[in-house]
């Protein structure tokens, strides 16, 4: 039986979710407001993926016969100087997920609350995988510089990026 404690922290990463959404349609809005429209893309599929997050713990609280409580959203940042600043932010806000993550495993650890367990490592093996994207790009932009052909080249490759909804497994 999942804890009082467990579902506030379920709860709250609901909110979270939600908030990674609404930060990456704010850079989302930042990339089409350069006109670079794959980069644009990459955070449109960005924002899905995020919500599609949320909506999988909303669905496994309820599934554990816990109430879902929709809290609402920080404002979140807007100002960005660069495109590698955007995914410096991106790549830190995914590391403080993956803390976040981390912090619901250990309370279910601690819990011996098995099936939150099961349902918590598909989100672990996700965060490697966020980060790993983030860091990935944030090198490649790195290495472009001020290469306008590089850069086009990159949104080109972002442009084909496609939302694909999670298949985590049953908990």
């Amino acid at each position: 039986m999942i804890s009082k404690r467990l579902f506030e922290e379920l709860n709250k990463q609901v909110t979270y979710e939600y908030f990674s959404s609404h930060l990456y349609l704010a850079m989302e809005a930042y990339c089409a407001s350069l006109n670079l429209n794959g980069f644009a893309n990459f955070f449109k599929v960005q924002v899905e993926e995020e919500r599609a997050h949320a909506k999988m713990f909303f669905d496994y609280i309820n599934k554990m016969n816990g109430e879902v409580i929709i809290e609402g959203l920080d404002k979140p940042e807007a100002n960005f100087k660069n495109l590698h600043d955007v995914f410096k932010s991106g790549l830190e806000h995914e590391q403080f997920v993956t803390g976040r993550i981390y912090h619901l495993m250990d309370i279910a650890t601690e819990e011996k609350e098995h099936a939150t367990i099961s349902f918590l490592k598909w989100f672990v093996d996700e965060q490697t995988e966020e980060e790993e994207t983030f860091f990935n790009i944030m090198k490649k932009l790195e290495m472009i510089g001020e290469n306008v052909s590089a850069l086009y080249a990159l949104d080109q490759e972002l442009a084909q990026r496609v939302f694909v909804p999670p298949v985590p497994a049953q908990a």
